[in-house]
């Protein structure tokens, strides 16, 4: 099976570019977080915490990439003696003394095993698809948050104006100075909203580059087991992790063997009712 190391180098990459264009805007980006910065601060955590669940998604896959290339080397104990893998753990039961490369499933094992691979990543995304989310709604709700504001202040400034003030000067300085607060409010909502739809956009790559890693691990998977496994009828296997008692050709041999004696048995004892019958027959024969 591959490292999936290689989508790390990926998510590395997206990373790097990230950060230049950081350096590259960061007297105007350094103004925009400092507009509304508890929520940007909130933003940014959720960001880094995103990212390290989705490389910590793809890391774990290298212990159960290691024990299941020990496994095929033939050196089940020591793998199993280290620990046993968490994403392998349907396939595990199947396993215990069986010979590498040589063990049988049936189709209904097989796709049984499969799915319960499949579930354990799927629900090691949901974490990563969450913080996606929770990104956006960072967002929107500074993006809110500043509107609301917004509109306050607002509300002020038309309320201080005095139209009946022949003033004009002093009027426009009033109005001018009272614009200052809502564009505060404006900074804070459109600050919020950059950080959380660029922040779900990083991690919304990253998080694919680790889907990628976990389908490649459950492709390869699926195609080591689909190449090993020698299907079989669900009725022949035995209660011992999925392995053949004896085989299939055996037992219907035996079956048949059951079959033929059983019906020899009721032969021999039609004939005799048969010959009671006769007997019967000729005794009523001689009476009359």
């Amino acid at each position: 099976m591959r490292n999936p190391r290689h989508y790390l180098y990926l998510m590395f990459i997206c990373l790097a570019v990230v950060g230049v264009i950081c350096v590259l805007l960061f007297s105007s980006l350094k103004s925009a977080f400092m507009a509304n910065w508890g929520f940007n601060l909130m933003i940014i955590c959720t960001l880094a915490t995103g990212i390290g669940i989705n490389m910590y998604q793809v890391l774990r896959l290298e212990p159960e990439i290691e024990w299941m290339n020990i496994f095929r080397t033939g050196q089940l104990g020591r793998s199993v003696a280290e620990e046993d893998p968490v994403l392998l753990k349907p396939l595990i039961k199947h396993l215990h003394g069986v010979h590498r490369d040589r063990f049988k499933l049936s189709a209904l094992s097989l796709r049984t095993v499969l799915e319960g691979i499949r579930a354990h990543l799927d629900e090691s995304k949901e974490i990563s698809r969450y913080m996606i989310g929770l990104l956006i709604f960072l967002g929107l709700l500074g993006t809110f948050w500043g509107l609301l504001g917004t509109i306050g202040a607002v509300g002020d400034v038309i309320g201080g104006l005095n139209v009946g003030s022949s003033d004009f000067v002093g009027t426009f300085e009033s109005l001018k100075a009272g614009l200052l607060k809502p564009m505060k409010g404006m900074g804070t909502a459109f600050s919020s909203s950059l950080f959380g739809l660029g922040g779900s956009l990083v991690l919304g790559f990253i998080d694919i580059q680790a889907s990628h890693a976990q389908n490649r691990f459950f492709n390869d998977m699926e195609e080591w087991l689909s190449g090993v496994t020698q299907l079989v009828d669900s009725s022949d296997e035995t209660d011992m992790d999925g392995m053949i008692s004896e085989p299939g050709m055996v037992r219907i041999e035996r079956n048949l063997e059951n079959l033929i004696r059983e019906i020899r048995n009721n032969q021999q004892g039609l004939e005799q009712l048969i010959e009671i019958q006769k007997n019967q027959n000729n005794k009523e024969k001689k009476l009359s």
